[in-house]
């Protein structure tokens, strides 16, 4: 499993991990994956920059995002959501 928590967000390495295939870039699971990695980043630059309010509100706009992809996806296929939870370690 590719690090995540990098600063540098890999979209390609994150597509092939999480993805049917290279070209799988609209799957529920991508798309939470590659928000994650984005909310990471953002979350890191964050701690240094504190009066970043721009960046902030981007935040906020990618973490409801990513909720309303998990929340699509616990309501379709349960099992998908339970295995992105566990691999992305994200607290539910």
């Amino acid at each position: 499993m590719s690090d995540i928590t990098d600063t540098i967000v890999d979209k390609a390495a994150i597509i092939k991990e999480f993805g049917a295939n290279e070209k799988d870039t609209g799957s529920a699971e991508v798309q939470i994956a590659l928000l994650t990695a984005r909310v990471r980043h953002l979350t890191e630059h964050l701690r240094d920059n504190r009066k970043d309010f721009h960046s902030r509100r981007g935040l906020i706009a990618m973490t409801a995002r990513r909720r309303k992809l998990l929340d699509y996806l616990k309501r379709t296929d349960f099992k998908r959501y339970t295995a992105i939870l566990e691999k992305l370690k994200l607290r539910r």
